[in-house]
């Protein structure tokens, strides 16, 4: 009898550790885009308060520049160029501020394209596939995003992303209107964090004396 209580004691025990097992945690299956973006910090980008950049293109003995101060969180953006300092908020952009906004869009897309990859639902991104690269010809692998024909300064755009195994860019081909030739060819190179935020600040066109590439960044949280 003794020992009867003793194994229904036991089994009792069993069975209460049994239910009181917590349920096992599912960790969520990143998509390509997701990987490119969190391998860029986007996972920090909640907490930016303000980043400020400097777009520079050289070609030949040209050299053109615009300078940015933008907060994420209310949409302000304050543009300096040349001839002019632009004040506006993306959420009113009107006939005064809209060809500032054309060249944010532009800017910022090139600063931050992998974050863009998450931010863009409208957009259609492939299966990833492993090719060649135009400039190094290395394999690498690639995916490519196609915006819709309708909406935005640029619909119709295809870029074709080309990245490591650590999901940072290499290289990239943008097509216009998404035809089948590139528009233009260029590398991803010179990364550097700032502030948990990864940035690409230099691209190269292969046979070319063409260059765009950042400065003065400054990202706050």
């Amino acid at each position: 009898m003794k020992n009867t209580l003793i194994l229904f004691g036991a089994l009792a025990f069993l069975f209460s550790c049994k239910h009181e097992e917590k349920p096992k945690t599912i960790e969520k299956e990143w998509s390509t885009a997701e990987k490119i973006a969190n391998a860029n910090g986007f996972q920090n980008w909640k907490n930016v308060s303000e980043i400020q950049f400097t777009f520079n293109v050289e070609r030949d003995t040209t050299h053109f520049k615009r300078s940015w101060n933008w907060n994420p969180k209310t949409d302000d953006i304050r543009l300096i160029s040349k001839n002019d300092t632009v004040v506006y908020n993306r959420k009113s952009v009107d006939s005064t501020s809209m060809n500032a906004d054309k060249a944010f869009i532009n800017d910022k897309f090139w600063l931050l394209v992998p974050f863009q990859l998450v931010w863009d639902t409208s957009a259609t991104i492939s299966e990833s596939s492993i090719t060649e690269a135009p400039i190094s010809k290395s394999q690498l692998n690639k995916i490519t995003i196609t915006y819709p024909n309708e909406g935005g300064y640029t619909p119709g755009d295809a870029y074709d992303l080309y990245f490591g195994d650590d999901f940072l860019l290499k290289e990239w081909i943008y097509r216009k209107g998404n035809s089948a030739e590139p528009s233009l060819i260029a590398t991803w190179e010179d990364y550097e964090d700032f502030n948990g935020i990864k940035i690409a600040k230099t691209h190269k066109q292969p046979n070319a004396n063409w260059k765009l590439h950042f400065t003065n960044i400054k990202v706050e949280n």
